[in-house]
């Protein structure tokens, strides 16, 4: 009889596990599927940065067409031009174009197959250009894995700030922004107790991780790579799953700007989970 129940406890952990492989391959399957999509990461063809007052900017199209836009105290207008759409309407009047930090979302103006809308990050404007002709897109070389480890799944005690806390957060492009941290959370692996700091992106109610580690520039991508966690329980618990732990942007086009991890986010361990090196990476 002991026998019997010892196997059918093995037999239920096996199903769990490959239960929990199955969904992270499908989170893996999902998350391809939005990078290579004709608007994903792999589209971007440039990130053209906007001075205050009037800007004539070339897109990299063939052959190269100029939009004219007005950068005035925070709001950018497109001149009118028939060549471009928005909504599928040709521009015929000066026209605001909403930036992507806007809770009611930004304006994409369209000109053939290529795309531009409006990038904000603190005070800095720019133009982000998307073509699915892209070269990156057209040569996506997939994503390499570490194998799915379980133990890598933590769960995290959340230790909220009273007040939240504001962060430095630097990008890759040199800017840095002003980031709230509404708390720690604390977890262990491999015996160790350790704390990070997630932050919240706006609009959103998961808590955004970025974290370093000592697989960093060696296995993984070297700036960092990101993750999300739901918000805690009644209990104040959640989970921390680094299995789908991946690359940030800027691992797949140079016109991405990618937040940084704050110190007490490089972990002094290898989390040997999730994405690692993107092959066909520029660094």
């Amino acid at each position: 009889m002991k026998r019997i129940l010892a196997l059918l406890i093995l037999a239920m952990g096996c199903k769990q596990e490959a239960t929990y492989e199955h969904q992270i391959e499908e989170y893996r399957n999902q998350r391809v599927a939005r990078l290579v999509r004709a608007d994903g990461w792999l589209s971007v063809v440039a990130l053209l940065p906007l001075q205050e007052g009037t800007n004539d900017v070339e897109l990299p199209s063939k052959p190269p067409k100029h939009a004219k836009l007005t950068l005035q105290q925070g709001r950018v207008t497109l001149e009118p031009d028939s060549a471009f759409t928005i909504d599928g309407k040709p521009v015929a009047a000066p026209v605001e174009l909403h930036n992507d930090t806007e809770d009611a979302g930004y304006t994409v103006v369209k000109h053939g197959a290529m795309s531009f809308f409006i990038h904000k990050v603190g005070d800095h404007f720019g133009v982000r250009v998307k073509d699915p002709d892209s070269e990156r897109r057209k040569n996506f070389k997939g994503i390499d894995y570490f194998p799915v480890d379980p133990k890598y799944r933590v769960e995290a005690r959340f230790e909220p700030y009273n007040p939240p806390k504001h962060i430095p957060m630097p990008n890759v492009s040199g800017i840095t922004t002003d980031e709230v941290a509404p708390g720690a959370l604390v977890f262990t692996l491999d015996g160790k107790e350790f704390r990070i700091d997630p932050i919240l992106e706006q609009g959103t109610k998961d808590y955004f991780i970025i974290i370093k580690d000592a697989t960093s520039g060696h296995e993984t991508y070297g700036a960092a790579r990101y993750l999300y966690a739901s918000p805690p329980d009644a209990s104040g618990k959640t989970v921390v799953d680094f299995n789908k732990a991946y690359n940030p942007p800027c691992a797949f086009t140079p016109y991405a700007t990618c937040p940084l991890p704050p110190p007490q986010n490089r972990l002094p361990i290898r989390i040997e989970a999730g994405e690692k090196k993107y092959a066909g990476g520029h660094a």
